[in-house]
């Protein structure tokens, strides 16, 4: 009687293993692969920059002569005249020019939301097309504007009998220019925003409210306000940043005069670091900026978010 012999395993199930393990491990690296173009482009020209403007901030000089010199230029910074003038006159173009240009925007696209109003999109497009303009050309635009002696707003206050004004000479006149400049070109921007806010609200809310004998008053108060809450506080929020980083349109109208009326802290940071070469206080000047941004972005969110 002879013996079976016995069949010996597969080979390809034991070669199939190193197999599976190559393509598990393909899967898992393929979405970091996909990522590293982004996260090698943030490293380079975002990360890189900000720890290294950390970095110099710490130090004094320039060149070969660059040298530590701690929280010196922090120091400096505390007890520096033309940084607290240039805080001072950004903030004043803050407390005027925000609420001013959103309260206009908001105003422009409740108007725009109306049943009342056709050609809708032709409005829309109207009120956008300030925000399209470039920086420099709406700065150089309303230098032309507002030119004391040739100027076509002095012309049409002439026209109607009013006195000329010295909009670019005079240190009131030249922040209030600075805040027509931006109320003209971002109110527009802010309405669009708004409009998109007031369409994704629904109808049947007016409706319930018109039966229960709500007037237009009482529904923007009770209806409209709250369920825009979220997008008021991005609107906010944005503008504040914006304006507190505000650098061409006064650089562009008055050169931060006169008499550093219209100076702002990037206008300062830039004379400093691109002026005078002083990269040290400039970067030191930049991260006073971020802290006092991100200070002023967790209130704002903290008053106008909601509530849990």
């Amino acid at each position: 009687m002879t013996a079976t012999a016995r069949p010996a395993a597969p080979a390809p199930a034991v070669a199939a293993a190193p197999r599976r393990r190559a393509a598990v491990l393909r899967r898992r690296a393929l979405p970091y692969l996909l990522l590293a173009p982004a996260l090698i482009t943030f490293t380079v020209f975002k990360a890189y920059p900000i720890i290294s403007s950390l970095l110099l901030s710490l130090t004094t000089g320039s060149g070969a002569a660059t040298h530590n010199a701690g929280l010196a230029n922090y120091r400096r910074l505390l007890n520096d005249p033309l940084f607290w003038t240039a805080l001072r006159n950004t903030g004043e173009i803050l407390v005027v020019q925000v609420p001013l240009m959103l309260l206009l925007a908001l105003g422009l696209a409740v108007g725009i939301n109306s049943a009342v109003v056709r050609w809708r999109a032709v409005w829309r497009l109207g009120v956008f097309m300030p925000a399209v303009t470039g920086l420099v050309a709406t700065g150089v635009m309303f230098a032309f504007l507002l030119n004391t002696d040739h100027g076509a707003v002095n012309w049409l206050l002439d026209a109607v009998g009013l006195p000329a004004v010295d909009w670019l000479g005079s240190p009131f006149w030249s922040r209030m220019s600075v805040v027509l400049v931006l109320t003209w070109h971002y109110t527009g921007y802010n309405a669009v925003i708004y409009l998109a806010g007031l369409q994704g609200i629904p109808k049947e809310l007016y409706e319930a409210a018109m039966m229960d004998g709500a007037g237009p008053l009482r529904r923007f108060r009770s209806i409209t306000v709250p369920a825009l809450r979220p997008v008021l506080l991005f609107t906010v929020v944005l503008s504040t940043i914006g304006t507190l980083q505000l650098f061409d349109e006064p650089y562009v109208l008055t050169h931060g005069g006169p008499d550093n009326a219209t100076l702002t802290v990037s206008m300062y940071l830039y004379v400093n670091g691109f002026r005078y070469f002083d990269f040290g206080y400039a970067s030191a000047i930049a991260y006073a900026l971020t802290l006092l941004v991100s200070v002023l972005g967790v209130v704002q969110m903290r008053l106008m978010g909601e509530r849990e």
